[in-house]
């Protein structure tokens, strides 16, 4: 484990990169260390210490000297995909954020335009004003989608109480395997009072 360390830092330290960016990846580098051994989870995402994330490699990173055996590419991309994860759960947990994240999940995943993201909108307004800590006291339904019952959601991360990104994946995926669109999905609110 210690010569893996060593061997990154080694890696780290052979990167031709423009000098301006140098200190935001020492930063970056020493927060993903701090935060690894400071916490067990990510702000509510949770990485057993065993996974490894799979990144296409970057063109942006060239090395020069002999590079270590430690494949620093794979691992600069796992930090990076952290950091975007982490990044988008805290952009999620207010409204405008949630709302951003849902449009480019939907937008990547399932192809859906602005029409249907115009139709989500108005039925997760109508279900939580998109707030991913909305429960409905009566029957139990939790989040930004209303699942019911809520732990439907652990399918897709079991931090679905605290993750507003867990609960948009979830619920678009509902969405899609139930009505195939979210205006199908409002419509069928708009004659029921649910979805």
């Amino acid at each position: 484990m210690t010569r893996d360390i060593r061997d990154f830092f080694a890696s780290l330290a052979c990167l031709k990169t423009p000098k301006h960016f140098k200190p935001a990846l020492w930063t970056m580098v020493a927060s993903m260390l701090f935060i690894a051994t400071s916490q067990t989870t990510a702000y509510g995402l949770e990485f057993p210490m065993t996974t490894r994330l799979a990144l296409p490699a970057s063109k942006n990173l060239t090395a020069a000297g002999n590079m270590p055996s430690v494949a620093l590419i794979s691992q600069t991309s796992e930090m990076a995909l952290v950091a975007y994860a982490m990044q988008q759960v805290n952009q999620a947990r207010e409204e405008l954020g949630a709302k951003k994240v849902a449009k480019a999940i939907m937008s990547v995943e399932y192809s859906w335009d602005d029409k249907q993201y115009s139709c989500l909108n108005s039925l997760w307004t109508k279900e939580s004003n998109w707030n991913y800590k909305a429960r409905n006291k009566r029957t139990g339904a939790h989040g930004i989608p209303q699942a019911l019952p809520a732990d439907k959601m652990a399918i897709v991360g079991t931090d679905w109480r605290t993750n507003p990104v867990t609960q948009i994946r979830w619920g678009l995926r509902y969405i899609d395997i139930r009505y195939d669109t979210p205006c199908s999905a409002w419509s069928k609110f708009k004659r029921s009072n649910y979805y």
